[in-house]
């Protein structure tokens, strides 16, 4: 998580003014913290089960669309719940540069920031599998998900943030085609192609054609190099397909996503104390167009679940407009107040992460058992599930606000 590199850059909460720690003094990475934070909220808000809600009200507009941003798109397209990953990755980039200075002023060498940076990869890995495996009767051996998938690329994201600008936009543009080109090259599935034998369902109607069809759910390159790589750790039955389409390879296009991410914190440091809002909505844009013209051409569809070089562009210009929109609100328009609950979250993500992941069902249970059930029915049945997720985001803020209070904070 995001956490896990930016301790050097973020902002101490002894900043704030002892007697009103929801002033925050303007800086900088008060946007980023606060865009981490919005980000980690969107995560822990899925305990509020907006699908289940709208399924009680079917008639309701409102819910419907509260439903559909809180769950991921079956395959193309994209819904807010589907920038969650991306915005996680982008912002390690963009913590990178400061992370980088901060231990170098220390005195430490690159050798020994190297070493580091792969430990850190190793444990984010690692606790990525381990967060996977909780349900299992032995470990889990996956790949797809986003601690993994940040841990795999964040080495090579470091080695090239020594690199100047010109070779990492070299790097960026590289990792994108070569990754599209294998996919491309790699043989598209035939009309006979037997998709229940991978799990994709009779009715499902979202595959492409022509050309486009190279990234069909689990017929392509990825899911190839998963039936090997996978079957070679111990598992409870082969490795056959991930139901949802995700892959391990996937943290190759992911790693575009962290360098586009590293040029937003260069830019940021290069910039004081002007903030580089131009250049963001700018590079979001083109970013952003890119993405679009190369899903309606056919060229590669804008697929999140396989993380598209498409999927790389077109989200990583929704990352850019939302650091300018941080950036905008807090650094140029000082409306530090309301950002100070986000900080909270964005400044503990590690934590935040983990209590979502693991406190969920205890906090739940913990409900049900001290309250009962009733209380939560206060606005009707169909409303219950809203008012129990509501109960445990805020108890799960209340847990960060105090560790905010007496700066514990997660760090890998």
């Amino acid at each position: 998580m995001s956490t896990t590199i930016s301790a050097e850059y973020i902002q101490s909460p002894s900043a704030a003014p002892a007697d009103n720690p929801s002033v925050l003094p303007v800086k900088r990475n008060v946007a980023v913290d606060a865009y981490r934070g919005f980000v980690m909220l969107l995560m822990m808000g899925e305990v509020m089960s907006f699908a289940a809600v709208s399924r009680a009200y079917p008639g309701s507009l409102f819910w419907r669309v509260l439903a559909y941003n809180q769950t991921h798109v079956e395959w193309a397209g994209l819904g807010l719940h589907d920038m969650i990953q991306p915005s996680f990755t982008f912002l390690v980039g963009v913590a990178l540069p400061y992370s980088n200075q901060s231990r170098l002023r220390k005195g430490q060498s690159f050798g020994k920031l190297l070493l580091h940076t792969i430990w850190r990869s190793f444990l984010l890995v690692a606790l990525g599998i381990f967060l996977r495996s909780i349900h299992s009767t032995q470990t889990y051996f996956t790949f797809e998900d986003t601690l993994t998938q940040i841990g795999l690329g964040y080495s090579f994201a470091f080695l090239l943030s020594f690199c100047r600008p010109k070779w990492q936009w070299a790097a960026f543009a590289g990792i994108l085609f070569a990754y599209w080109s294998a996919w491309a090259l790699y043989p598209a599935p035939g009309a006979n192609f037997n998709y229940a034998a991978v799990g994709v369902p009779a009715d499902w109607h979202h595959n492409f054609t022509g050309f486009a069809s190279h990234w069909n759910k689990n017929s392509n390159l990825g899911q190839a190099f998963d039936l090997w790589f996978l079957n070679l750790f111990p598992r409870s039955s082969p490795f056959l397909f991930n139901d949802g389409g995700y892959l391990t390879s996937s943290f190759v296009p992911t790693l575009g996503t962290m360098l586009l991410g590293l040029f937003a914190g260069q830019w940021f440091r290069s910039s004081n104390p002007k903030i580089p809002l131009q250049r963001f909505l700018l590079t979001g844009l083109a970013l952003f167009c890119a993405g679009l013209v190369l899903h309606f051409t056919g060229v590669c569809p804008i697929v999140k679940r396989i993380w598209t070089p498409s999927w790389t562009l077109f989200s990583g210009g929704i990352c850019f407009f939302f650091l300018a929109a941080f950036s905008w609100i807090v650094d140029v328009k000082n409306h530090t107040r309301w950002a100070f609950p986000l900080v909270v979250v964005g400044m503990n993500s590690m934590a935040a992460y983990l209590i979502a992941h693991l406190w969920e069902g205890f906090i739940i249970s913990s409900l049900h058992i001290n309250l009962g059930y009733r209380i939560f029915q206060v606005f009707g049945s169909g409303l219950e599930p809203f008012v129990l997720g509501t109960t445990v985001m805020a108890i799960y803020w209340l847990i960060l606000y105090w560790m905010y209070r007496r700066k514990l904070f997660l760090r890998i």
